[in-house]
């Protein structure tokens, strides 16, 4: 009988005994996996883990370390007696007094000395330092050496557009901007005489006939140039080209001779409120002559020639409440690298304006030169939901006076607003003539002296009629601009935004917004034959994105049928506290308020990809409607107070007599509400152009309670994403 063996024979027998030396196969360290069922990280759960946070403990402690300091230093050269502790009602004296108060004194008027506020728009620029009473104003543009000029491209084609024959005659005036125009120009003024008689107002009967025969038959006085006192000093361009600059900028750009030997090219880096991707075919020559632009105006305006200096300043910098992310990210990144900025700052438009007019809570109406913003603020803070972008504005506005005074035969018919010195003799001329006061509508004469370079100055008389009221009123009834070219080229430059996690776009989105491009988005098809996959015939897929050509086919043909809100002898009724815009019949008068059609279906909400291609051009007091409305969701009873609180900013409003025009369209609008609306000035006669520049240095200046500083390190180590922890908004 075989033995019993031990259990250590057996693993030598079966193989299994262990014969290594006891050392680890690898000489990485061994990680012990996670117990599953029983674990707890505090990961990014703490405020003292996050850099941005951090920093900003860090700050404080440094700053109540120096107090303390300085208080120590006063207690032993005081012989031990420490100054009183500053009271509440004395902080807040010195709170007035840093938000730009006139009885500052000189320690006071040193806040906001190394800081820089730049407002960037469509047409001008605003910049200067948080401790000036007013910006310096220098034009968006930059003019580059070209082998044709603005006036030249296209085949000189003039703006506004004329029509033409098949032999290349220009038609005549009452013809030359198409059937559409004359027809929408022509039922405008007869409705606005219809209006005027029934305010009893006086109105003649061959009024139009009167400024057409005087224009037809008065031609201009020529002014040699030695007797004109107020001749233009032209920009001086060397004849040898290679002695010429590169480029030109700012209102050194508007005078250069268009003819000039080399030829240069003006180009705008900001239009409509967007990056211009219609004029640039590269985003990095865009952003360079954006940066180009700020540099020559910190170095002429602000006396900064010094680049190294500039690491010595803080920037504040405003941009739209309706942003693009990467339009912030790369001007973020073109501060800090760049300029070389210690710190910037971002600041929304509304919230500026609301700093700038005192108040702390209003619905904020921004008509800038190519865009308008809407958004109401509420203590310190934008309404998300409430912010509406629609894309016209005073340039608009000018375009079509001098189409409508064209096609009155102005006597300067061959204005080109696409030549440099008929651009700003058109803006001289909107601001001189256009009202929205019904009392100053009768047929007057006015005269304007046109300056060339290289011409002898002509003086022109002119006589206008209706033209003044009705080219403002295209903000009511914005059918009448032309809008043809302002999606063109729109993100083929530049891409939009996509979050890396979830694949949805980062640029923020408004309700508001939303129901006004439901409302002009083109319908899906009713009716139609369908083919083998069930789509419409000869109708193109609504559901998949739609090819630009398309969308803007669409929209024209929206515009032939309407779909551009008329408006209604009773006041149809429009967006009511919880509704989308009002919808109502499309063949009423127009200054009792705009409609939106009715739709053969339900309103079809527009895909991400579709919303480029859909432009908001939308009635502007209809718009104002649809902010407050969203902004109140679900507190309906706050919807009279921003009613009472419309403040109307930006250079658009300069037009004479808008406030109480749109006061009573507004009344119109909403009959229940006529006793709450109430459309603001800015206090203390301050200029509406600078409204949000003077919001932006008052925020500059709440550096001990201003938490959205981005500081070079934090920049450095987190790039962009720090905004999610700076921005006083949902970045």
């Amino acid at each position: 009988m075989v033995g019993k063996k031990s259990g250590k024979a057996l693993l030598r027998e079966e193989g299994l005994e262990r014969t290594d030396n006891n050392m680890d196969l690898s000489s990485w360290p061994q990680v012990a996996p996670i117990n599953q069922k029983n674990y707890y990280t505090e990961y990014l759960k703490r405020d003292d883990q996050i850099l941005a946070y951090r920093l900003q403990n860090e700050e404080a402690r440094n700053r109540m370390a120096k107090a303390a300091k300085d208080r120590d230093r006063a207690l032993a050269m005081s012989n031990g007696e420490l100054p009183p502790p500053e009271t509440e009602a004395e902080q807040d004296a010195e709170g007035d007094t840093a938000m730009g108060e006139a009885d500052e004194d000189s320690e006071e008027a040193l806040v906001g000395s190394k800081i820089i506020v730049m407002h960037v728009g469509s047409q001008n620029l605003r910049i200067g330092l948080a401790s000036d009473a007013l910006p310096k104003t220098v034009p968006m543009v930059i003019a580059r050496k070209s082998k044709e000029n603005e006036a030249e491209e296209d085949g000189g084609e003039p703006r506004p557009k004329r029509l033409k024959l098949d032999d290349g005659q220009t038609l005549e005036p009452e013809k030359m901007f198409g059937p559409e125009f004359g027809s929408r120009y022509t039922k405008m003024s007869a409705e606005l005489k219809t209006h005027m008689r029934a305010n009893k107002r006086r109105t003649l009967p061959n009024s139009k006939e009167m400024v057409v025969n005087y224009n037809r038959r008065t031609p201009p006085e020529t002014i040699p140039e030695h007797n004109d006192p107020m001749r233009v000093e032209w920009t001086e361009i060397p004849a040898n080209p290679k002695d010429a600059p590169e480029y030109v900028i700012g209102e050194d750009a508007l005078r250069i001779p268009d003819y000039s030997t080399p030829r240069y090219k003006l180009f705008w880096p900001i239009q409509n409120g967007w990056c211009n991707e219609r004029d640039y075919n590269n985003k990095t020559l865009l952003f360079v002559d954006l940066a180009l632009i700020l540099e020559e105006a910190m170095k002429s305006q602000l006396n900064l020639t010094r680049k190294k200096d500039w690491g010595q300043y803080s920037c504040v910098f405003v941009i739209p409440d309706l942003y693009e992310r990467g339009y912030v990210t790369q001007v973020l990144e073109m501060l800090m690298r760049e300029f070389g900025f210690a710190r910037v700052c971002f600041v929304q438009e509304s919230l500026a304006g609301t700093f700038g007019a005192g108040y702390t809570s209003a619905c904020i109406v921004d008509i800038g030169a190519q865009k308008t913003s809407i958004c109401c603020v509420d203590e310190g803070m934008c309404i998300e939901n409430s912010r509406v972008n629609l894309k016209y504005g005073g340039a608009d506005v000018t375009e079509t006076f001098i189409k409508m005074m064209l096609y009155d035969h102005f006597p300067y018919e061959e204005i080109n607003l696409n030549r440099r010195y008929d651009f700003l003799l058109a803006e001289e001329l909107k601001k001189n003539v256009c009202t929205l006061n019904e009392t100053n509508v009768s047929v007057q004469v006015f005269d304007f002296h046109l300056r060339a370079s290289g011409q002898d100055t002509r003086k022109y008389t002119f006589k206008a009629y209706d033209e003044v009221i009705l080219a403002p009123m295209g903000w009511f009834e914005p059918g009448i601009f032309d809008v043809s070219k302002k999606l063109r080229s729109r993100r083929e430059l530049i891409s939009r935004s996509f979050d890396l996690y979830d694949g949805q776009p980062n640029d923020p989105t408004s309700t508001a917004q939303s129901e006004i491009l439901t409302a002009i988005a083109p319908p899906l098809p009713s009716n139609g034959t369908t083919n083998e996959n069930s789509q419409p015939a000869a109708v193109p897929d609504v559901q998949a994105t739609p090819s630009r050509s398309q969308t803007l086919h669409a929209l024209s043909r929206l515009q032939d049928m309407d779909a551009t809100p008329r408006s209604s002898v009773a006041g149809s009724p429009v967006p009511d506290v919880s509704g989308t815009p009002a919808q109502g019949g499309a063949s009423t008068p127009i200054i009792t308020g705009l409609q939106v059609p009715i739709p053969t279906q339900p309103p079809r909400q527009p895909t991400v990809e579709e919303r480029d291609d859909i432009l908001p051009i939308f009635p502007l007091d209809n718009a104002i409607f649809t902010s407050i409305s969203n902004a109140v969701r679900p507190e309906d009873r706050r919807f009279s107070e921003f009613l009472g609180g419309v403040l109307v900013i930006g250079g658009g409003s300069l037009v004479s007599g808008f406030h109480s025009f749109l006061e009573e369209r507004m009344h119109l609008r909403r009959p229940e509400y006529a006793n709450h609306v109430m459309v603001g000035t800015p206090p203390r006669e301050l200029d509406p152009q600078v409204v949000v520049w003077k919001g932006a240095s008052v925020f500059a200046k709440l550096d001990a309670t201003n938490d959205s500083w981005i500081g070079r390190l934090e920049y450095d180590r987190l790039g962009s994403r720090v905004m999610t922890y700076k921005c006083m908004w949902a970045w």
